[in-house]
């Protein structure tokens, strides 16, 4: 029965978090932090940005 439990505790903080992210792009936020040159991903991310 606690199995159950703590599965159905996580299973509901995923569907939060998952949701969360969902509203956040719809609404145009990111979770970028703006710090292209520290980023393996940068390139990528915003288009042509040089790191340096």
């Amino acid at each position: 029965m606690a199995t159950i439990i703590v599965g159905l505790i996580v299973a509901a903080v995923l569907f939060l978090a998952a949701r969360q992210l969902y509203k956040d792009k719809k609404s145009g936020k990111s979770s970028c932090g703006g710090n292209c040159a520290g980023c393996p991903n940068g390139c990528a991310c915003h288009g042509n940005v040089k790191n340096n």
